[in-house]
């Protein structure tokens, strides 16, 4: 229970006094050096009032009856602070005042204990407005400040009133140091803990927002693929191994597709067909975009297809992570100084096969699934600058021998 007091003082508005020479009696509450003021709606004649006694000298009727109206407002005022003491929960002066006049108090709920509510929330839209795997990153955010709030303030959860800017400033701190993430980490973690904060100020549980002074530091990212020599290089290695050679073909599908990891899993017989070129498509839904993606398939990629023969997927299983890890293998022994992902193999269709071939950024966006332009003008303006250098270089070369 809460052990700090509350003072109930009673005082007199001499600057209203009326034309009858009574001023009203006001009633101050003070609680954490904090304090509200309210009119008790009792007038009296200040030459009367003692004020180390806080009342009226009982000489006539109309000084008992304001005497005991003043006695029942604290004795009501206590017994609002008694209740609120009870609940354990941080309160205000404004708060004993509220349920004093028999109003609802609003909740104050805790950083945590508010984030809980939003994903509460948001788990009733999966497989509505979003998925799964969105929810989880919202989630794993909720854990990251958990342990921010145990790590700084040594606590299970922080008062959602308190939050300042300085929190988050310290959150970043926190990641960067303690968790060791990387700035676009970072940055993605921030910009998820501002949604359900953003909702509390809405619904009136934060008076201001602390992220609107906030700048989110820049994160340098730089576009990794394999080069035109590199891809060769790649497709022309035989491995003795038949599951390098099965992952080889895997990742050089993905270089010659743009297809993610799930989606290259995920494609069927069925996801083959004939464009209206004549020509053979792969059409197939992203499953983080729920866009359609409609691919043409080049020579180098329809040369894997056939190599398979599954019933009904075209690519025999393999986890994400066996994936990966035998790729790092195949890096080694090709000689590529490159950590091969399935992001790699995405990116190099985007640039090594798509726009270092003058493909418009337009269509390269469209074969990515991205669901925007800018998306892919912020990740590929970079490699549009560097070819349009490269042009230049040949052409200066080029006026210089003639």
């Amino acid at each position: 229970m809460n052990s700090r007091k509350i003072s109930i003082l009673y005082v007199l508005s001499t600057s209203r006094t009326r034309k009858d020479n009574k001023a009203p009696i006001y009633c101050r509450i003070t609680y954490n050096k904090k304090r509200k003021t309210f009119s008790t709606g009792q007038f009296v004649n200040p030459t009367h009032w003692n004020s180390k006694k806080q009342k009226l000298p009982d000489t006539t009727e109309e000084a008992r009856l304001i005497n005991k109206q003043l006695s029942l407002i604290s004795n009501k005022l206590s017994q609002a602070f008694l209740m609120l003491q009870i609940q354990e929960n941080d309160f205000t002066a404004e708060d004993v005042y509220s349920l004093y006049k028999g109003e609802k108090l609003s909740k104050e709920y805790s950083v945590i204990e508010y984030f809980e509510v939003y994903l509460n929330k948001l788990k009733t839209l999966i497989g509505i407005d979003i998925k799964q795997s969105t929810w989880n990153k919202f989630s794993y955010v909720k854990k990251d400040v958990k342990t921010f709030i145990k790590w700084k303030y040594k606590a299970n959860d922080y008062p959602l009133k308190n939050l300042q800017l300085q929190f988050i400033n310290d959150f970043e701190y926190y990641l960067k140091t303690v968790k060791k993430h990387k700035q676009i980490t970072i940055n993605k973690a921030i910009q998820r803990f501002r949604k359900p904060i953003r909702v509390a100020v809405a619904e009136n549980y934060l008076e201001k927002d602390p992220f609107i002074l906030f700048k989110s530091k820049g994160a340098k990212k730089e576009v990794v693929y394999l080069s035109t020599e590199e891809l060769k290089t790649l497709e022309e290695h035989t491995f003795s191994q038949s599951r390098l050679q099965f992952i080889k073909d895997l990742f050089v599908f993905s270089c010659y597709t743009g297809l993610p990891y799930i989606e290259l899993m995920n494609l069927k017989h069925s996801n083959i067909v004939k464009g209206f070129d004549t020509n053979k498509w792969i059409k197939i839904k992203r499953v983080k975009t729920s866009k359609m993606l409609s691919i043409p398939l080049l020579p180098m990629a329809f040369g894997i297809i056939k190599k398979y023969d599954e019933v009904d997927f075209v690519f025999p299983r393999i986890s994400n992570q066996r994936y990966n890890s035998y790729l790092k293998e195949i890096a080694v022994i090709v000689g590529i100084d490159k950590n091969l992902t399935t992001h790699i193999a995405r990116k190099t269709f985007a640039t090594t096969v798509l726009l270092y071939n003058d493909v418009p950024m337009e269509i390269v966006s469209e074969l990515l699934g991205h669901s925007n332009m800018t998306i892919t003008q912020a990740h590929y303006g970079k490699v549009i600058q560097k070819k349009v250098g490269e042009e230049m270089e040949r052409l200066s070369s080029k006026i210089n021998r003639e």
